[in-house]
């Protein structure tokens, strides 16, 4: 049998798929954005046909660091790490002569404690809080540490065995 003219043949696949394209095409120019037009699937398919050129971009090697960084910024981590680039990197973050007479112990609710080796180095870094709070805000940001609580050396107990006496302990041990 033959077609009459006022029958139109069954629309074949490439024919539905261009109708859905324009259809699509026409909603998003409707909404404003441009769908397969423009400057920005221009460099998409520019980007897979040609080689990295002398300037960076998204497929040259990344430094793991910055790696880590944007991994841990996206799943929320990012104040974990910091805090734990405090404990970690001391001596870095403060320098070398306090990290050689201070070790920090414990970072929790932005106080981070301190022990120094002797009351003199306590009192010493007492009197630099505002300088040290500043060195680790410049390595690590505002707001990681918001104080310091800085001790000295745990004294000696006294308290020997499972019995004692309770009372003000022994009196003229040095004399």
């Amino acid at each position: 049998m033959s077609e009459t003219p006022s029958e139109s043949p069954a629309p074949r696949g490439s024919d539905i798929a261009r109708q859905a394209l324009e259809a699509a095409r026409a909603a998003a120019k409707a909404n404003g954005k441009a769908v397969g037009h423009g400057r920005a699937s221009v460099v998409r398919r520019r980007r897979t046909r040609t080689w990295s050129s002398a300037r960076p971009d998204d497929r040259d090697p990344q430094a793991l660091g910055a790696l880590a960084a944007s991994l841990a910024k996206s799943r929320g981590w990012s104040a974990k790490v910091d805090e734990g680039t405090v404990l970690g990197r001391w001596k870095s973050v403060v320098g070398s002569d306090i990290a050689a007479h201070a070790q920090p112990t414990t970072l929790r609710d932005g106080v981070l404690a301190v022990t120094a080796e002797s009351t003199a180095w306590a009192t010493q870094l007492r009197l630099m809080q505002s300088q040290i709070l500043g060195r680790i805000a410049a390595a690590v940001g505002h707001g990681v540490v918001t104080s310091l609580r800085i001790t000295g050396p745990a004294a000696p107990s006294w308290r020997k065995g499972e019995r004692h006496v309770s009372g003000r302990g022994p009196r003229d041990t040095y004399g």
